[in-house]
């Protein structure tokens, strides 16, 4: 099957970009396309144009600022799985990044174009939730930040409106003694999740959790924080006994789908499971 008729814009600046945008409400970005013209090409899109912004080199880049590193929203998923930067101060995003697809797709795809995609069962979308991710989106209007809790907004839906664009991705650092971790569920290397979790967490003298966030993926239509284990575990001791009973209330709030690669009350249990795994990975990386 072939798309339906577009129109194209390749901008020269992201100005020019939202500029485009405003004047055409049923446009599209298109970043890293691995996404947009996969649905495009099934009609499950009909866009009546695309913006074409992959050329927006200055789009693309991981800096270190003096509060947050910042992720251009053009920057691919192969670059953030090699980044030194995001290895020392954010691991769980190379997690998820090197398990996004295969090598071709990672070379392509962008960590902007899989947050705005914003499909449930993606690795970017819990990691970056996890993370505590800052979103800067820019419009004729100005330019404003949005918390990852309140970016995703729905199945395939974000804060950004018609006639905006994403333009970085702030994580900002976390306390000493922190750590984190992402590990996804799937039936083949590079699929999309079963069940993802993220997890950041802080911990104080004798493995006391000063603080924690716990996201899990392909759960519901986006992102859920796993609020009620992370209650569990503020305070506590980071021990077997206090991870695996935060881990039995994690799915609470859950709604995941039942489908061919597995049934909701599987997905309820397997949250279980791969909450306790995360939690533990990230403490290893606390040694």
């Amino acid at each position: 099957m072939t798309p339906k008729k577009f129109d194209y814009y390749s901008p020269s600046s992201i100005n020019e970009a939202i500029e485009i945008l405003h004047e055409n409400e049923e446009a599209k970005v298109l970043a890293g396309g691995q996404s947009l013209l996969a649905l495009m090409k099934l009609r499950l899109a009909a866009p009546s144009a695309l913006v074409d912004i992959s050329k927006l080199k200055d789009l693309s880049y991981i800096r270190e600022d003096k509060e947050y590193v910042g992720i251009g929203a053009l920057t691919t998923h192969d670059a953030v799985e090699h980044s030194e930067v995001l290895k020392k101060h954010f691991p769980l995003l190379i997690d998820a990044a090197s398990k996004i697809g295969d090598q071709q797709i990672r070379n392509v795809g962008t960590i902007g174009g899989s947050s705005c995609h914003a499909d449930p069962a993606a690795d970017m979308p819990t990691a970056l939730t996890a993370a505590n991710a800052r979103f800067v989106i820019r419009s004729g209007r100005g330019e404003r930040t949005v918390p990852a809790t309140e970016f995703f907004t729905g199945l395939f839906e974000t804060a950004v409106g018609h006639d905006e664009v994403l333009s970085e991705i702030r994580l900002h650092y976390m306390p000493p003694r922190s750590a984190s971790a992402y590990i996804k569920h799937s039936r083949r290397e590079g699929d999309f999740a079963i069940v993802g979790t993220g997890v950041s967490l802080t911990i104080e003298d004798g493995n006391v959790c000063k603080d924690i966030r716990i996201a899990l993926g392909a759960v519901g239509p986006k992102p859920l924080r796993a609020t009620p284990a992370e209650a569990h575990l503020r305070g506590k001791t980071l021990d077997d006994k206090n991870i695996a009973d935060a881990a039995e209330v994690a799915n609470q709030g859950a709604d995941p789908p039942s489908d061919l690669h597995g049934s909701r009350n599987y997905r309820m249990e397997m949250i279980k499971v791969f909450t306790r795994r995360t939690i533990k990975l990230a403490m290893s990386r606390l040694m």
